[in-house]
């Protein structure tokens, strides 16, 4: 190789030394061999929507649900609704069917030779509620009456007749109680509850507008008196056409007849009671203003 040779290669080793690796970033299209495309000048020559030739509906400006013009939602420009008033304010009672109660209860994530409450049953995993939410508790629903089988004693917030009727023809009984937003955080996750080593709140009385259902021995609520909520289970099974179990001669009666005081939030349980994790004890308070505080 020549002396002049030898310097072209030596020239063309330095500038791919420089050169930055060859990818798709940096190769470039031999000419002609892309062609862009011309637009028809026949009835369907602006059918393509490219940049320069949009249609109609790409023009569009699509607006949020509910803002069909303006800035205003539907709900805000047309006539005053008044179930709107208070909707955010209005308590909620997430619904638990009889259905899904059937399959916990077959699937054994309930143990119904004891009471069922709010905890047992947000326990399982498969029923949440979020006081956040405005959520007050269990709505009972009559999804799967016909086939409930099960003998419970049972306690939720809201039920309708169909369900109270469906719970009582197989020998349970049902009560329905009302637990206020600070007991609502107790009983829904005892273990993170009894953890913060606080003494067990007392359940407040219901609100003034939910006074009537709670003593409605209709509704079975958990105020009514125990003699007419006796009358009206005779009254529902006539009117459902159904041989009403006596619960005195059942080998359960023991189960059947727990009920919670007005005030406890936990069964078996009282108010002031300080439920020890670590040591597994209980704490009762000792002071007889703290008991008559509890008390009352």
């Amino acid at each position: 190789m020549s002396f002049s040779g030898k310097k072209g290669v030596d020239k063309a080793f330095a500038m791919l030394r420089t050169l930055p690796r060859v990818c798709l970033a940096n190769v470039r299209r031999n000419p002609g061999t892309r062609i862009k495309p011309t637009r028809g000048r026949a009835q369907h020559g602006g059918d393509k929507h490219g940049a320069g030739n949009k249609g109609s509906g790409q023009r569009q400006n699509y607006m949020r649900l509910g803002y069909e013009t303006g800035n205003n939602p539907f709900y805000l420009r047309f006539t005053y609704e008044p179930y709107y008033k208070g909707h955010h304010l209005r308590r909620e009672y997430p619904p638990l069917s009889l259905l899904q109660l059937q399959k916990m209860i077959d699937t054994d994530r309930l143990d119904i030779s004891q009471p069922l409450d709010l905890s047992v049953i947000c326990n399982t995993g498969l029923y949440k509620i979020d006081p956040h939410h405005k959520h007050f508790g269990i709505q009972l629903t009559d999804e799967g009456a016909n086939i409930f089988k099960a003998k419970v004693n049972i306690e939720v917030q809201w039920a309708s007749e169909p369900v109270i009727a469906a719970i009582e023809r197989n020998g349970g009984v049902i009560t329905t109680a009302y637990f206020d937003v600070h007991s609502l955080w107790a009983i829904i996750n005892p273990e993170g509850f009894f953890k913060k080593g606080e003494a067990i709140p007392r359940r407040m009385v219901p609100p003034q507008d939910a006074i009537e259902y709670y003593t409605n021995p209709v509704n079975r609520g958990y105020l009514a008196d125990p003699e007419k909520i006796s009358w009206e289970r005779l009254v529902l099974a006539q009117k459902y056409g159904y041989q009403l179990p006596v619960l005195e001669n059942d080998p359960d009666y023991a189960m059947l007849t727990q009920r919670k005081d007005p005030r406890q939030i936990f069964l078996g349980l009282e108010p002031g009671w300080v439920v020890n994790l670590r040591d597994r004890c209980i704490l009762k308070p000792t002071d007889e203003q703290l008991k008559e505080f509890y008390r009352s």
